[in-house]
């Protein structure tokens, strides 16, 4: 929905931006009220390509072109499910061709049975599996999971600031460390920063985001708000710290933290005492177990949307097939 409502936003002159003090200077929480599927959401957390000040910016042109494009479709799929985002679902009805949410597809994968296509897997890096035998010899709900996704990137001060908040935190931690996760640079960590968590950390470099998030010992994940670790998380029941990189990562967060109550956001100019007292609150605190409470409630939305034969996806991905694949082109 936001990416449709590009060119009304480049028309209304809120994109491309001036300069650059219109990133710093309160601009951002420009309240855009006339897109009535996402209440009073603000230019902050719309996607980030909108905060160019290129007029010719070729992310623009390609939005969109592509949202252009896509009214010609025959039907559109979405990795969601009709709860959880019935407003712009809706919406979507007068503006584009049939949509169809077949999500979460971790789900309907599961209801599978056995066969070529659960062995087809969509990771970048290798993953490492002795992380689960970690987590074994964890407590219930006691380790902070901590991933940027594929291709996110911090700077070297980001690092240092993220490092000392989980130390300060005195909480466990699962941290995976891509090789390329520092901006042109390796990826080092602090001096001290190891000895300081020792017994309490694991740094590995990829892992099975899936079977991590759903092991009991995972209590709550602070995550870059890709939408693949957003319903991913949903379906683990496992709140979330958000830190938003690009894109419609921003979306994303904005509806964990105000639309579905399981998320808490880090400001983007990270500091360590915010990511400390942000994760202590997550894995102890009463704010905590709120969204740990309405994450369940959404994990469980998330099942039955999924599941035959009355699920809304489920009969969603009956419709696309029945109506769209089964008929004969015209």
């Amino acid at each position: 929905m936001g990416y449709l409502h590009c060119q009304g936003l480049m028309d209304r002159g809120y994109s491309p931006l001036r300069d650059v003090t219109y990133l710093t200077n309160g601009y951002l929480d420009t309240v855009i009220d006339w897109i009535p599927q996402m209440k009073n959401i603000t230019l902050k957390y719309l996607p980030s390509f909108l905060r160019t000040t290129d007029p010719a910016d070729g992310m623009l042109e390609f939005i969109n072109r592509e949202t252009s494009r896509a009214t010609r479709a025959s039907a559109i799929l979405l990795n969601t499910f009709y709860n959880l985002e019935h407003e712009v679902l809706d919406g979507f009805k007068s503006m584009l061709p049939p949509v169809h949410p077949i999500g979460p597809l971790q789900y309907l994968m599961d209801d599978l049975p056995e066969s070529d296509l659960k062995m087809i897997g969509s990771n970048l890096w290798k993953e490492d599996q002795e992380c689960l035998h970690w987590l074994d010899s964890k407590e219930p709900s006691s380790v902070v999971y901590v991933n940027f996704g594929s291709i996110t990137v911090v700077t070297v001060e980001q690092m240092v600031e993220f490092a000392w908040g989980l130390a300060n935190s005195n909480q466990t931690f699962l941290w995976v460390i891509r090789p390329d996760l520092v901006s042109g640079e390796t990826a080092i960590l602090p001096a001290g920063f190891v000895d300081a968590t020792r017994g309490r950390s694991l740094l590995p470099s990829w892992c099975p985001q899936e079977k991590v998030l759903s092991h009991p010992a995972v209590g709550g994940f602070l995550t870059h708000c890709g939408w693949n670790s957003t319903l991913e998380s949903i379906c683990a029941g496992v709140p979330v710290i958000c830190w938003p990189f690009f894109a419609e990562q921003q979306t994303n967060c904005w509806y964990n933290c105000r639309e579905w109550g399981i998320g808490s956001e880090i400001d983007s100019n990270v500091k360590r005492d915010e990511v400390e007292v942000l994760v202590r609150e997550l894995m102890v605190g009463e704010k905590g177990k709120e969204m740990k409470r309405r994450v369940m409630a959404w994990k469980k939305k998330a099942y039955a949307a999924a599941v035959g034969p009355t699920g809304s996806s489920y009969l969603s991905l009956e419709s696309l097939v029945n109506h769209v694949l089964l008929q004969p082109r015209k």
